[in-house]
């Protein structure tokens, strides 16, 4: 490991992340050629393959997983380090990652980053949004933004924003022409609009009232990967659908959209920014979850 310079190790953390080579070239500014000998070289010194390559595709080995989670926030943390020592003790800089959800993102751009881009203008907030659940260390994030039941277990959760809830509803016309369910058991004979999440699965539609417990498999027609476009199906008359509180608000404050089994949706535990418990906490997150408690 002593014979493997920098670079290569950033040469090779940018190839294992976009599983391209052509990819990775273009955001070093060097030859594909180039980054595939720097990589090769790599492997030479460590006596190990970190890559499986193909013509159509990279794949990361065993050892290069292993390298790639360990070296992935030494590395961030060596550049945040440089970049503080570069601005002076007094001013943070560097560079902060985090994935969230679609929902937590929102609720970030509105509540947290503009106080935080206001106090502290010489960190790069990078903050990228999806639906799917990875593991934030191996991807290079600092932190994640996820509903609370979905913060693995060894991760330091901050829960913020409070509770959410979950609303079933639909368009005036669509229950003019279907009526309106009044069980979860009717939904069905019902249009739902379901949702499919990033691993593929659709989601069950979770109902409580009283020591009731419920989580449907709901029939329908059309599946969306996004709240938004859920809402937008069901103000166009397209069927039921059950979505977090927050995203349907103006269509409901519109009339748009009516609520349905309004006694069977109470809130949840809400929205948690988590990080790993097993490394040092970069300054700009320590900033930034201080920002996160005052908005909370």
């Amino acid at each position: 490991m002593s014979n493997a310079s920098l670079p290569d190790l950033k040469a090779f953390i940018q190839v294992a992340q976009q599983r391209s080579f052509q990819k990775a070239a273009d955001s070093l500014g060097v030859s594909r050629s180039s980054l595939s000998h720097a990589i090769k070289g790599l492997e030479q010194r460590l006596g190990v393959r970190l890559l499986h390559r193909t013509t159509r595709s990279v794949a990361v080995t065993e050892a290069g997983e292993q390298l790639l989670q360990r070296l992935t926030p030494l590395l961030r943390e060596l550049d945040d380090t440089l970049d503080a020592v570069s601005h002076g003790p007094e001013e943070l800089a560097g560079t902060l990652r985090i994935n969230a959800s679609k929902g937590g993102a929102r609720w970030l751009l509105e509540q947290v980053i503009p106080i935080f881009l206001q106090r502290h203008p010489h960190v790069e907030l990078d903050l990228v949004s999806e639906g799917r659940l990875m593991d934030i260390v191996a991807e290079g994030f600092d932190a994640g933004v996820r509903l609370a039941e979905s913060v693995p277990k060894d991760m330091v959760a901050v829960p913020f924003g409070g509770d959410v809830r979950f609303v079933t509803v639909a368009s005036p016309a669509y229950i003019a022409t279907f009526g309106r369910p009044g069980t979860p058991d009717e939904l069905r004979s019902h249009h739902c609009i379901r949702q499919r999440m990033p691993s593929g699965k659709r989601y069950r539609w979770e109902f409580e009232r009283g020591t009731q417990h419920l989580a449907l498999d709901v029939p329908g027609a059309l599946s969306l990967d996004d709240n938004d476009l859920l809402v937008e199906a069901a103000c166009r008359g397209l069927g039921i659908a059950y979505v977090p509180q927050a995203f349907a608000r103006k269509a409901l404050e519109k009339g748009k959209l009516v609520l349905l089994l309004e006694d069977w949706t109470p809130p949840c535990p809400g929205l948690c920014l988590y990080y790993s418990s097993y490394r040092h906490v970069p300054a700009p997150l320590q900033a930034f979850i201080a920002i996160l408690r005052e908005r909370a």
